[in-house]
């Protein structure tokens, strides 16, 4: 797999909404700079690929901004290589290492209602990582699966 990051976003707090950034540092330890759920031992970053979001969107029947996933990386590639545990994700020089599916919970329906199944199929709500690598990311940032 091989794409481009076309969104980043965090949030100040764990129910305030997303804000979008056009660059952000990634660390060990907080995953996303400033992002209140980086905190979470294995779930420093959330990452969303373009065309799950798309047809969780087309089953729902609405097209959302992909802020509504509350995931912090939005990347335009076909993600299906890197839905496995173990998987790593290389975003510039930041490696990620998915750790598992970040299941969509009862949030999405407060944002939508029926959102949460459109995105249960086929690890569509995209993936939590933690950081192998930290440094800094920006929008148009080469995506790669690695081994």
């Amino acid at each position: 797999m091989t794409g481009k990051l076309i969104g980043i976003a965090k949030r100040t707090k764990v129910r305030a909404p997303m804000e979008e950034i056009t660059h952000a540092t990634v660390t060990l330890d907080r995953g996303v700079a400033d992002d209140a759920r980086g905190v979470q031992q294995n779930r420093k970053v959330t990452v969303l690929f373009r065309n799950d979001w798309e047809a969780a969107c087309a089953d729902h029947g609405k097209q959302l901004p992909w802020t509504t996933r509350r995931a912090n990386l939005f990347v335009d590639a076909d993600g299906r290589s890197a839905k496995r545990e173990g998987a790593r994700i290389k975003i510039g020089p930041v490696v990620l290492e998915v750790y598992c599916e970040t299941d969509p919970c009862n949030r999405m329906d407060e944002q939508s209602q029926g959102l949460r199944e459109a995105l249960t199929p086929n690890w569509r709500g995209g993936v939590s990582c933690k950081v192998l690598t930290p440094g800094d990311i920006a929008i148009g940032d080469r995506v790669e699966v690695v081994e």
